[in-house]
């Protein structure tokens, strides 16, 4: 396995998961306005996986031009429902309607990753999970949202599926590491290529 990678991400969930698979790392957030490139994604009409590689990507060369000769890991993750682009919620308010838009229904969990070096894509991947939301009154959802502190609801989208989301859903379809934001097992593979 490579020395130590650079995670181009805040996301503590994403550092948890190289931690518990024996990947060092070391944190460095890219600060791509992410909002900026959705808007501008999709003006041209991009899917939310194509939205998703792209900030995977954008964030792994950003960082990564900046570090010469490093690896670096760009991440990003997006739900998609019948082609909408769901993003993490700005507000309590917003994540009550994200909630209530997902209620009952399947949509897609998607996870890109990129390894960039000195600026430039070097590996990419992209999984899917599929999740169907339970049917849940207003009640229901308001005392969810209740026990989700601030910082996990605008850092992980309003469902943590590892903890009190995991209780949202009558069905998921696909690997529990995609759904957290990271596919590693895709990612050590490449990395175990690359020693």
């Amino acid at each position: 396995m490579l020395n130590k990678i650079i995670l181009a991400s805040k996301s503590k969930v994403r550092k948890d998961i190289l931690d518990k698979n024996n990947i060092q790392s070391i944190v460095e957030p890219s600060n791509v306005d992410e909002d900026i490139v959705k808007l501008s994604l999709l003006k041209e009409n991009a899917s939310p996986e194509i939205i998703s590689k792209n900030l995977a990507e954008l964030k792994a060369n950003k960082v990564s031009a900046k570090k010469q000769n490093k690896i670096v890991l760009g991440a990003d993750s997006v739900i998609d429902l019948n082609g909408e682009l769901i993003s993490k919620p700005n507000s309590r308010e917003e994540a009550m309607r994200i909630l209530r838009k997902l209620n009952g229904k399947p949509h897609f969990l998607i996870s890109s990753v990129c390894i960039s070096k000195n600026g430039s894509m070097i590996w990419n991947y992209t999984d899917k999970a599929t999740l169907t939301m339970k049917n849940f009154s207003e009640t229901e959802l308001a005392e969810y949202l209740s026990k989700i502190s601030d910082e996990n609801l605008y850092a992980y989208n309003v469902y943590q599926i590892e903890g009190e989301g995991k209780n949202l859903f009558s069905s998921i379809d696909g690997d529990e590491d995609t759904i957290m934001g990271l596919p590693i097992k895709k990612i050590k593979e490449y990395l175990n290529l690359q020693k």
